[in-house]
């Protein structure tokens, strides 16, 4: 986790250098340093196809709607397994932005006691340039989620228990992720995510990445079987030992590749589309119900990401909304686990603060 938080302090100090030196006036190449021409090089854009930033700061509305989706379950003959997932939510948040980096916090609207242990709150910080990115996000989730689906065995009809409340499991996310634009001079990553730029022209490329993320569950199966017991019949079914832990975290380290277009269907407007898949090793610990620690595990799965976009932006407002969607699995001999998370983003935001190559143009 060190070396990925000293590699993102060394890209954010390499952006601002590079747009200090893109926007002092020209000089000869030759009066140029050398590392002063690498930078300048490596931040190239061509204008041709995207517009860059002509203001400093920028302020942000945003409404997310979230959904989880959480797979248990067992393998093998007599396997058993239980999806899970919470009541749609809404939560609303300011934002607020300086060139590449743009943080906010978004709250659930049906959760505003800010004594409420069972408080949903999410925490993001984006740093996106024209060829790298940066999310770094915080995750909790209360405990309002239902079970929409359960299997128990062949022969055992478990209709009387999907759609009921069940507050026994809790989830956490914490997370960072860092990717490579190939074509970043013509592709822009941010025009579609950051509203930061204008895509001019339709392009698209392939990028690399690389993610830690840590989750975390913390399930009361005894709950789960006093549910099953109450509905189903006290002698009818017992919980496979596979699903009776106490708690499971998640250490994911994983390398991505993918790809992502622009659309410019018409001026000021964009849709992208962007998938990646990742090879992700997993790192699993746990407590069963009869012995701590015994859930350890380790494993490589291939994770999944995809992100679309819709923006309208004439540099000085913006609106949109986007899609982000993650898919996490995990599966061993006698245990699987998979998450999807995902978002819809509505947003309205404004620009302000022209730069200092663009003042003589405003007003």
């Amino acid at each position: 986790m060190r070396k990925v938080l000293l590699t993102i302090l060394a890209v954010v100090a390499l952006q601002v250098v590079a747009q200090d030196t893109l926007q002092v006036e020209e000089q000869p190449e030759k009066k140029m340093s050398w590392l002063r021409r690498v930078i300048r090089g490596f931040s190239y854009i061509d204008e041709k196809y995207v517009e860059p930033q002509h203001y400093n700061w920028s302020v942000m509305l945003q409404a997310t709607h979230t959904y989880d989706y959480y797979h248990l379950g067992t393998t093998g003959s007599d396997a058993q397994s239980v999806w899970l997932s919470p009541a749609p939510n809404l939560k609303v948040g300011p934002y607020f932005g300086w060139r590449w980096v743009f943080a906010g916090y978004t709250f659930d609207l049906k959760n505003v006691d800010v004594d409420n242990k069972d408080l949903k709150q999410e925490f993001d910080i984006s740093i996106y340039a024209a060829q790298v990115g940066v999310d770094l996000y915080y995750r909790r989730t209360g405990c309002d989620y239902k079970i929409r689906r359960i299997n128990l065995g062949k022969n055992v009809d478990t209709r009387s228990l999907e759609g009921i409340p069940f507050g026994g499991i809790s989830v956490g996310i914490t997370g960072v992720n860092l990717y490579y634009i190939f074509n970043h001079q013509r592709f822009s990553y941010p025009a579609a995510f950051a509203q930061s730029t204008i895509q001019k022209i339709s392009c698209g490329s392939w990028m690399v990445g690389v993610a830690w993320t840590r989750n975390s569950i913390d399930f009361d199966h005894e709950m789960l079987q006093q549910e099953i017991d109450e509905r189903l019949g006290s002698n009818t079914v017992k919980l496979d030992s596979g699903l009776m832990f106490n708690s499971v975290r998640y250490y994911n380290s994983s390398a991505s590749v993918g790809y992502a277009y622009n659309w410019v269907f018409a001026k000021n407007w964009l849709f992208c589309s962007s998938l990646s898949l990742a090879l992700a090793y997993k790192r699993t610990r746990g407590e069963t119900y009869s012995s701590k620690d015994i859930l350890n595990l380790n494993n490589v799965n291939i994770d999944g990401i995809g992100r679309f976009g819709l923006v309208y932006n004439n540099m000085r407002w913006y609106a949109g909304a986007s899609v982000i969607a993650r898919a996490y699995n995990y599966h061993k001999s006698r245990f699987a686990a998979n998450n999807i998370f995902g978002s819809l983003n509505m947003y309205v935001g404004y620009n302000f603060g022209a730069r200092s190559r663009y003042k003589k143009n405003k007003e």
